[in-house]
């Protein structure tokens, strides 16, 4: 049902071919579907004899909640069902190949630990600390675009820390490891700790008129609640100028956080734009 709604929806047709090549199912299930998708939506569909297809009426409502990041997956790399090759693109489309990805292999390991809440043995490569060999409690991912990283409570420094996935090397589940209390994330106070920011128009931004199409602002206000161990992250992907009497100019600078203070207390506030914590001299 809902292949049947996201065709008609995005594409503007459906023919009975579609649904017997996407399930590979027979001419007499592929017309039960589409009579029970009708039955649901009884003002859903119109039909194009000359075409022999299915198309939108001018009455058309989704039966499905259909999220914008979905269906741009879905247009641009085929509609899966999460476990199989989703397939060809619905559509022309281009987009950036992602230029790191950590492997399988060490992806598997870390969301088996995460999901059953256990204890991660691994070699890590960190700038600071070369490579050293770490025992981690991972219990979030992150996607920040340009990479993928962990949320871990890391053993060695007795604090919660982000590990990138692409240095991890080796990682094993600790089966009979067990996590200590203080190692859950309810004691992650910046995991914990949830801020909102008030973006603006970039007052240096040559045509601000055009921020409030780009993003779904308010009276002229884009509030985002985010978490403060991820906050300078988000800031730093968006390019949002943090500075206080916002210097930057250019136009990769659109947004400007109107109140740099909101930052106050965020440990990864130091990757966000021009950010100066105020207590520093």
């Amino acid at each position: 049902m809902a292949y049947i709604d996201f065709r008609v929806y995005f594409l503007g047709e459906l023919r009975r071919s579609d649904l017997m090549e996407r399930f590979q199912t027979a001419p007499a299930g592929a017309t039960r579907d589409i009579a029970t998708y009708r039955s649901l939506a009884p003002d859903n569909l119109g039909f194009d004899g000359t075409g022999k297809v299915y198309v939108p009426s001018a009455k058309f409502k989704p039966l499905f909640d259909h999220q914008p990041s979905r269906v741009l997956v879905a247009l641009s790399e085929g509609f899966g069902d999460g476990v199989h090759s989703a397939g060809k693109a619905l559509l022309p489309c281009e987009f950036p190949s992602a230029l790191s990805l950590p492997s399988v292999e060490v992806i598997a390991p870390i969301t088996r630990a995460i999901h059953r809440r256990k204890v991660v043995s691994l070699k890590y490569h960190s700038r600071t600390s070369g490579a050293t060999e770490r025992e981690v409690v991972p219990f979030a991912l992150v996607n920040i675009s340009s990479r993928w990283h962990a949320r871990v409570f890391d053993r060695r420094s007795r604090s919660f820390r982000d590990f990138v996935l692409t240095r991890m090397v080796d990682p094993v589940v600790l089966e009979d490891s067990q996590v200590l209390e203080e190692e859950r994330p309810q004691n992650d106070l910046q995991w914990s700790r949830i801020i909102e920011l008030e973006l603006v128009a970039h007052p240096g931004y040559e045509h601000k008129e055009l921020v409030p199409l780009d993003y779904p602002m308010e009276n002229g206000v884009l509030k985002v609640r985010v978490r403060a161990a991820n906050a300078g992250y988000m800031l730093q992907q968006w390019n949002v100028d943090c500075s206080p009497d916002h210097r930057e100019r250019g136009l990769k600078y659109a947004l400007w956080l109107r109140d740099p203070l909101s930052l106050y207390g965020s440990e990864s506030a130091m990757l966000a734009p021009n950010y100066r914590d105020p207590n520093a001299k």
